[in-house]
């Protein structure tokens, strides 16, 4: 069959690599791509924003199954545009619809859903401009540190974690009146800090049926023991030690069900991934934040890991059939070492000449910022320009590996973690 995905980054090149596995994979493209992606379909060169002409493209090119790898074509609602197309509407469709995925649209909207239907969750409060000083009071007393998230996309760069009340009133006030993560930011949710393992649970569900794909964490922070600014993430491993076959049960029973339950419950359709972000607490999951899309660079060392057919599991989520699938896990260990530009979550240079990748062994490399130059030099274009993933028996085998090849690849100003996985050595 014909395949769309929609994306450019590490997240998506690793589901081109899966989908290409399968024989029931006949023409892939990848909208818009990267210099990874193209060896594997065809990259197009259409905003994925732009739904006229990524309908007109699905009609021309006979796409019988669009998977949607980034959360803000779902959030506008490219799912609707499609299902109110008379001749769009029969395709395969892989995400959830607009409301759907206001789960990762809205922190708010996402507090507010989980207050309702009994999910596990820090306390929090939310504010705006109509009562910032409200906010500003509840500040003054609030216990610390002090976690404060723009309701909105913000790259996944909206959160601040605040270590004093006056930062934190400093830092409302810029997110609020000066819109320091612009519209994200006009709306703030105030939580209470939780203090335990970050990790991330992968739903996929048809509506109805659900599975649990492989759990993973992912490194946020730019700095090595987790110090400096939040980052889209520097890297991920899975699975992880204490997220065993009980703990995944506590998750699935206090969780999972009743987020599947009370998205029916609330009558959305919600047809694709949920990423959910936990803490665990003393051995309890708590929620931090869902995401209406598989995580980035968590897909890289989650995907690599699933060995059953991914067009069928695909097209078991679009079709409500996902309870006839077997799910397949390879249990060893998965890690992945992001490569960024210098200056990244900041201001970073793109376009350098990336170098080094024919010496990489062992390991996959997955483009996340790349593009082709006009003498065919593969060039960073991005803040993080590839993701390193390799397989081992235990976490330290797998990350020595990762290591190993992340010194072998170049660019002008390139960094890393070497730490990813620390807590766990």
């Amino acid at each position: 069959m014909n395949i769309l995905l929609i994306g450019s980054g590490g997240r998506e090149h690793a589901f081109s690599m899966q989908l290409c596995k399968s024989k029931l994979c006949s023409k892939l493209y990848i909208m818009p791509g990267n210099a990874g992606t193209a060896s594997l379909g065809v990259n197009v060169a259409i905003n994925p924003l732009d739904f006229d002409s990524v309908g007109l493209f699905c009609i021309e090119n006979k796409i019988e199954l669009l998977i949607v790898g980034p959360e803000d074509p779902l959030v506008k609602g490219i799912r609707d545009y499609f299902e109110a197309h008379e001749q769009l509407k029969n395709i395969a469709f892989v995400g959830p619809d607009s409301i759907g995925a206001q789960m990762e649209g809205s922190k708010d909207w996402s507090k507010v859903f989980m207050q309702k239907h009994g999910i596990p969750t820090a306390a929090y409060k939310t504010f705006t401009s109509e009562n910032l000083q409200e906010g500003i009071d509840y500040l003054s007393n609030h216990s610390l540190p002090i976690v404060l998230k723009a309701d909105g996309l913000a790259a996944g760069k909206g959160v601040l974690i605040c270590e004093t009340r006056e930062e934190a009133i400093k830092e409302l006030d810029l997110m609020i009146s000066e819109k320091k993560f612009g519209s994200a930011s006009t709306k703030v949710v105030v939580e209470e800090f939780l203090k335990g393992i970050e990790l991330s649970v992968f739903v996929l569900t048809d509506g109805k049926n659900y599975q649990i794909l492989p759990s993973a964490k992912d490194y946020k922070r730019i700095g090595e023991a987790d110090a400096g600014l939040n980052t889209g993430g520097m890297g991920a491993i899975s699975p992880l030690p204490f997220a065993n076959e009980a703990y995944i049960k506590k998750v699935e029973d206090r969780i999972i069900k009743p987020t599947i339950n009370g998205l029916q419950a609330d009558g959305i359709n919600y047809v694709g991934f949920i990423f959910i972000g936990l803490m665990n607490v003393n051995e309890e999951p708590f929620v931090i934040e869902y995401n209406s899309r598989m995580g980035d660079p968590e897909t890289e060392v989650v995907l690599p890991r699933i060995q059953t057919d991914f067009v069928e599991l695909m097209m078991a989520t679009a079709t409500g059939s996902l309870n006839e699938i077997s799910l397949q896990i390879d249990s060893r260990t998965a890690t992945t070492i992001m490569l960024v530009s210098k200056g990244y979550p900041e201001d970073y240079e793109k376009g350098k000449v990336i170098s080094g990748m024919e010496l990489v062994n062992d390991s996959i490399l997955f483009h996340a910022g790349t593009k082709f130059g006009e003498n065919g030099d593969i060039l960073s274009n991005g803040g993080r320009v590839m993701a390193i993933t390799s397989f081992g028996n235990t976490i330290a085998e797998a990350l020595a590996i990762s290591n190993k090849n992340a010194a072998l690849v170049q660019f002008e100003n390139k960094y890393y973690r070497r730490d990813i996985g620390y807590e766990f050595l």
